[in-house]
């Protein structure tokens, strides 16, 4: 369905006045009434100016359609939802009355994207008129938490700055704070659902909800993968010639790691359970990095010498020899 763009119709901002939509209707009625215009497409724009008008001049009709237009793009198929006319009892038009010559709209001839969405507004066979209805939006936002607050949970406040109507019918930003649990547990790419807090519903029904999309900020030591969690763990080069017992921090604590007798760089050594928590928990692994005390002195240059001596045989790139 080929999506409208009342505003577009209109020559209005999505923020203008009720008093501004009434203006421009009148205006443009007067242009495009068949009666009196000249203008080759008349009748065609002045029912859509009829279409366009019979919504934002109702505000439930017009924050619907706000909030079912927003994410909608050129070129695109527009797709309400599925429930939207559940329970409608369509069975009769009305059409806009506000023409002061006559009465716009009178053939009652309103597009299929109209109809589509609005028919629950209409009069019923009853002469009653139905309600208009719809579920508010759900909404996201991203969040960045601290690993720490995955590895117990916690409670924040955020500030969300979303869009109100005011006295004066104009759509101004609010600053909205919401206080939130943060799952003990949770990974990066999960969400928190915020029941109600999103989009306010219409003609009394539910607001949608927020969805906080979870991210972890930049940690100074750790990295995570999942619900395994990393350090790079710096030992000299004797200890991993050698072995050695090193204490070293984890998110819940320090810790002694055995680094084993002839550990090379890049060895990770697993924490069984100490990832992040979860019906099954995650890994904590520390990666060997082996750090080389500079040569900056006699003494030092001496010691790397008698190295370099004692150990005339090694050839750390034995494995590059034979590639072309």
């Amino acid at each position: 369905m080929e999506f409208k763009d009342y505003y577009t119709v209109m020559g209005l901002a999505r923020d203008a006045a009720p008093d501004d939509v009434k203006r421009a209707y009148r205006k443009l009625s007067r242009k495009y009434h068949p009666d009196v215009s000249k203008e080759k497409d008349a009748e065609a724009r002045f029912k859509q100016l009829g279409e366009a008008y019979e919504v934002l001049k109702d505000p439930e009709k017009r924050t619907a359609y706000d909030q079912l237009g927003q994410h909608w793009k050129e070129g695109q198929e527009f797709r309400p939802p599925p429930d939207w006319n559940a329970g409608a009892e369509h069975a009769g038009r009305s059409a806009p009355r506000d023409f002061p010559g006559g009465n716009a709209g009178e053939s009652g001839d309103y597009s299929d994207f109209f109809e589509t969405l609005f028919r629950q507004g209409f009069s019923t066979s009853s002469g009653q008129r139905a309600s208009f209805s719809a579920a508010g939006e759900d909404r996201h936002a991203k969040i960045q938490i601290d690993l720490e607050d995955a590895y117990s949970g916690a409670t924040r406040t955020i500030s969300l700055r979303v869009p109100e109507m005011d006295a004066q019918g104009h759509v101004v930003p609010r600053e909205h704070q919401i206080t939130f649990s943060v799952p003990k547990g949770i990974r990066a790419g999960q969400h928190i659902r915020l029941a109600g807090q999103g989009a306010p519903g219409t003609g009394g029904a539910s607001a949608g909800d927020l969805y906080l999309d979870v991210e972890f900020s930049p940690h100074l030591l750790y990295r995570v993968d999942q619900r395994d969690v990393y350090l790079d763990l710096a030992v000299a080069p004797w200890e991993a010639a050698l072995g050695a017992d090193v204490e070293a921090p984890t998110p819940t604590g320090r810790v002694e790691v055995t680094v084993p007798p002839g550990s090379a760089a890049g060895r990770k050594l697993r924490l069984k359970g100490r990832g992040l928590p979860g019906s099954t928990p995650g890994d904590f692994y520390f990666v060997l990095q082996i750090a080389v005390p500079a040569a900056d002195t006699d003494s030092a240059k001496a010691f790397y010498e008698s190295m370099a001596r004692q150990f005339d045989s090694f050839k750390p790139r034995a494995k590059l020899e034979s590639q072309p």
